[in-house]
């Protein structure tokens, strides 16, 4: 008798909160959330770049979510969590976002790929979860300009 297997495909997402929209980040590139500290800055770098941050004595640059879609400054909060991810070959770096609000699992059937992205290559998809849409970054295009800049 042959035994039908399920392949579930779903993956999971850190799901953040920039002004009052939400962004998921793919967890496999997430290597750890940190609250905001000191920021230094650099000069003549581009302006989504915020400056760089000792962890633990590693310097990790970092980049302002904010600033690189076009989103007006806000105060730092309690809820300012940067994001350390370390794309596939890459370094790591710090993304800044306003809160993290959950982890998420996302079935492909629950991802609708993005046909126009206005912002470039930064987005993958739109995906559903129970009844609020969260839109699923491309972390490795997002970061991109940061390592040709």
């Amino acid at each position: 008798m042959e035994e039908n297997t399920v392949v579930n495909d779903s993956k999971q997402y850190i799901v953040v909160k920039l002004d009052n929209e939400q962004y998921g980040i793919d967890i496999s590139f997430i290597d750890n959330i940190v609250r905001m500290q000191q920021i230094t800055r650099v000069p003549k770098a581009q302006p989504y770049f915020a400056g760089v941050i000792n962890l633990r004595g590693e310097i990790i640059p970092v980049m302002c979510l904010r600033t690189k879609f076009g989103l007006p400054n806000k105060e730092y909060t309690n809820a300012t969590r940067i994001i350390i991810v370390k794309p596939e070959s890459n370094a790591k770096i710090g993304v800044l976002v306003d809160e993290v609000r959950e982890v998420v699992s996302l079935d492909e059937e629950n991802i609708e790929k993005t046909v126009y992205d206005e912002q470039g290559n930064n987005l993958i998809g739109v995906g559903k979860y129970n009844d609020t849409l969260i839109s699923l970054l491309n972390i490795q295009g997002v970061i991109q300009d940061i390592d040709n800049a």
